[in-house]
C-alpha cells in the first residue's frame, strides 16, 4: 500500500527527552506506526477495513507485464540484448 507522511505539532523539549531516553529514532517510528494502526483499528469499520486490504492485496497479486511483447521461442526479444 502506498504510504503518506504524518505531521503532528508536538512540544519539542518533550519530543528531545523521548528521543535522549529512546536513543533509536526507528524505534519511535515503529511505536508511533504501531498507534495509529491501533487508531485506524479502532475507528475505521470492519467492512472498510476488510475493502482496503482486499484492494491491495489484489494490486500485489496481479500478474507482472512486461514492456516487451511476447517473442516466439528461438528469437531473442529486446530485454536480452539489454546490458
Amino acid at each position: 500500500m502506498k504510504k503518506t507522511t504524518v505531521q503532528i505539532n508536538f512540544e519539542a523539549e518533550k519530543l528531545s527527552a523521548i528521543h535522549q531516553y529512546m536513543k533509536d529514532e526507528t524505534q519511535l517510528q515503529a511505536e508511533l506506526g504501531t498507534l495509529l494502526q491501533t487508531l485506524y483499528e479502532k475507528h475505521v469499520p470492519a467492512p472498510l477495513r476488510e475493502y482496503i486490504e482486499s484492494r491491495d492485496t489484489s494490486v500485489m497479486d496481479a500478474p507482472k507485464r512486461s514492456i516487451y511483447p511476447a517473442v516466439p521461442a528461438g528469437q531473442s526479444s529486446p530485454a536480452d540484448s539489454e546490458e
